[in-house]
């Protein structure tokens, strides 16, 4: 639904990014997330999230490989994304995220490889017929494992997640890039825009693994490693600290300098995205964890069970605060005219090619994705039961 306020020029009727560009930017930041968690452990060293190593790299991955079905469903003319590859223009700031996205997805790729090799060597040796042929070929035709060639590994796997990380901050800062370099549009040109979606990128990354973990472990009646659950809540906290802090200083700043441009975004904020980005992204859905998360943080609860699902609860309203976010960023920024005199309306229909039931859709497929890997490669050392 489109409605008219005040002056607005009759091109900017329309909102031209849907919902799908909504989506784009939440899914890769749970890639980027994921992927740091995970570079977390094997870069740093930090023991305690061993429990969640390889499951967070997974989840990178799986997210990863549907980051780009928004984009693709938005597009006319979808086979066309191809020609990104095929005739390719560094200097376009658009053209650079398939450059970006396809060398990450090599980085990801490789490391799962080398982290899951002894598994696959050994489902090699228990197979027989067209299913250890197909094993081979997955194992480049080298079959060995010894201590050698797992030291060697090792080694592979930290090389790749000390580069993967800087590759991750790139791929998703590359989406604040592109929106704070529009000029043109008030809401969005800001040189923070390119931190913010990095920090809220980290954030949505481990508040999806906190959820998965606990839910997961849940499902399946096992116990919960307390101390990595505590590690990744607190830094969960941290993260989501510095994100929203860092949401407001950009609001802050532009009204300090009240200039035409606070003007317009003072309606804007007071009106249009009053619900969205007052009351729920940041009154709700930042408060409120943030509250429960300096609880569970700073004091010492002996109840595992309450501060666990207050953990838990947290983590499901970051993620809808980073959703919100994305939302109010990407919408929020084309509902105010080109004349700075008018405004916009848009939502999203339910059944519509870029509708609700679609995006509900393509955010659900990367977790059936894991549920399907987990049978093959379980993530915490047994299968699904």
């Amino acid at each position: 639904m489109d409605t008219l306020s005040n002056y607005i020029f009759p091109n900017e009727f329309h909102i031209t990014w849907t919902v799908m560009i909504v989506l784009y930017p939440y899914i890769t930041g749970m890639v980027a997330g994921a992927f740091i968690v995970s570079s977390f452990y094997h870069v740093f060293n930090m023991e305690k999230l061993k429990t969640v190593a390889r499951f967070a790299l997974v989840s990178s991955l799986a997210f990863l490989l549907f980051a780009t079905v928004p984009l693709l469903n938005h597009l006319g003319r979808p086979e066309r994304a191809f020609y990104i590859m095929m005739t390719p223009n560094f200097s376009s700031a658009m053209s650079g995220f398939g450059f970006i996205y396809s060398f990450y997805m090599i980085i990801v790729v490789l490391e799962i490889w080398l982290s899951y090799r002894v598994e696959i060597i050994d489902k090699y040796n228990k197979s027989n017929g067209i299913v250890k042929f197909i094993y081979l070929v997955v194992l480049l035709g080298n079959a060995n494992d010894n201590e050698n060639t797992r030291r060697f590994d090792k080694r592979l796997v930290i090389a790749l997640a000390s580069f993967g990380i800087p590759v991750a901050c790139i791929l998703h800062g590359y989406v604040g890039f592109l929106f704070g370099s529009i000029k043109a549009n008030p809401w969005w040109s800001t040189p923070l825009m390119f931190i913010i979606f990095i920090f809220s990128a980290i954030v949505s990354g481990l508040a999806v693994l906190i959820f998965l973990y606990q839910f997961v472990h849940w499902m399946r009646k096992r116990s919960i490693d307390q101390d990595c659950l505590d590690l990744m809540a607190k830094w969960l906290w941290g993260f989501m600290i510095i994100a929203v802090t860092l949401e407001l200083m950009e609001v802050l700043s532009i009204s300090y300098e009240n200039t035409e441009r606070w003007a317009i975004l003072r309606q804007l904020i007071d009106g249009k995205l009053k619900l969205s980005y007052v009351y729920l992204q940041i009154g709700l859905f930042s408060i409120v964890p943030f509250i429960m998360l300096t609880i569970t943080s700073l004091s010492k609860m002996k109840n595992t069970k309450v501060k666990n699902l207050t953990i838990w609860i947290a983590s499901v309203m970051l993620l809808l605060q980073v959703l919100f976010m994305r939302w109010n960023v990407v919408i929020g920024g084309q509902l105010v005219s080109k004349s700075m005199r008018g405004f916009t309306e848009y939502f999203p229909g339910l059944w519509d090619k870029e509708g609700l039931i679609v995006s509900f859709l393509i955010i659900l497929v990367p977790f059936v994705l894991l549920y399907l890997f987990d049978k093959v490669f379980p993530f915490f050392g047994e299968k699904s039961h």
